[in-house]
């Protein structure tokens, strides 16, 4: 088949389409026919060298993909070649072909094209698991995503507001912002222009949301705890403004505040069935009515992998990004 190769650690010219091996399926794997798969910012550290696949995983790229089964495994019951389907990888998304465990994989939600079910795994198991599972937002409470037009936001935006929450977003564009809008983000902050502290208090009546859900790490860290009501939770995802930051744990303390940080990549293959299992219940449902739907700005063939690297690295993008083999 054939995949993307990092030929070396380094920027997007270091991605080449090259024949490789088939995947070897295990007994409780399917094999799928990549018909699509989804760029995601981890996909641009793990280029540069620094966030290596789970041991045992597959060493190419792309963390979610789009297909039909072509094979299962001995143990798998519940797929059968020819379903279609989408799924959450640990790698190996950049190729025409690629093995996952049964408990990944998902049935491609009616209504949506085959193609564009690729841009839902990665964020709705984000999104659920870290807003909805272990931060618990429920309808009538209000909701900070920051990055709004990013892949997590466009999806975040969506299922908070289905679920009855108030949605704030930071963005750093008017088009970007409007996009959010048109979403249903009923506060959009421009962080380029305001503080978004200040605006978050001064439509919560100084009191602060419920939930944030944060991309950023260190450099926003101690106005995301300002920006918290009491009992409020920040829920850290990424790390693009640095890793390593100051705590006072007298705000913690004083407004009850939880501070939770989690990957997806990592888990094991029983959690990450167990997420995948609750957005099948919880998420599915929204994208079959049609009140969650994909956001992909553009299409780039398998072969342009360094070009969708390029355009995601310069954030003009909104939405989600896809590779086509």
């Amino acid at each position: 088949m054939k995949a993307v190769v990092i030929t070396t650690p380094g920027g997007p010219e270091v991605l080449q389409l090259q024949e490789v091996e088939d995947p070897e399926l295990k007994g409780d794997e399917v094999l799928i026919k990549v018909e699509a798969t989804a760029l995601n910012r981890a996909d641009i550290v793990q280029r540069k060298g620094m966030y290596p696949p789970p041991p045992g995983s597959s060493p190419y790229l792309g963390l979610e993909c789009s297909g039909t089964i072509e094979a299962v495994g001995k143990q798998v019951s519940h797929w059968q070649v020819g379903d279609k389907v989408c799924a959450l990888l640990s790698g190996g998304g950049y190729a025409e072909k690629v093995a996952v465990p049964a408990g990944q994989v998902l049935l491609a939600p009616p209504g949506v094209s085959l193609q564009d079910a690729a841009s839902f795994p990665e964020v709705s198991c984000t999104v659920w698991s870290t807003v909805f599972m272990m931060s618990r937002l429920s309808a009538g409470e209000t909701f900070l995503v920051h990055g709004g037009s990013s892949g997590i936001g466009t999806f975040a935006i969506q299922i908070a507001k289905y679920l009855g929450a108030k949605v704030f977003v930071t963005a750093g564009s008017k088009e970007k912002l409007a996009f959010c809008k048109n979403l249903g983000a009923d506060v959009c902050i421009n962080y380029k222009t305001e503080d978004f502290v200040a605006r978050v208090k001064e439509e919560t009546g100084g009191k602060g949301v419920d939930v944030i859900l944060d991309i950023i790490g260190a450099e926003y860290f101690r106005r995301n705890l300002d920006s918290l009501s009491f009992d409020g939770r920040l829920f850290v995802i990424g790390m693009m403004g640095g890793a390593v930051t100051e705590i006072d744990l007298r705000v913690v303390l004083s407004k009850r505040l939880t501070i939770q940080a989690a990957g997806l990549r990592y888990r094991s293959p029983e959690n990450k069935a167990a997420i995948v299992r609750e957005v099948e219940n919880n998420v599915w449902p929204a994208i079959v009515a049609g009140k969650v739907k994909p956001v992909v700005y553009k299409y780039f063939p398998l072969s342009e992998a360094a070009e969708a690297h390029r355009l995601m690295e310069s954030s003009k993008h909104i939405g989600k990004i896809l590779l086509l083999p």
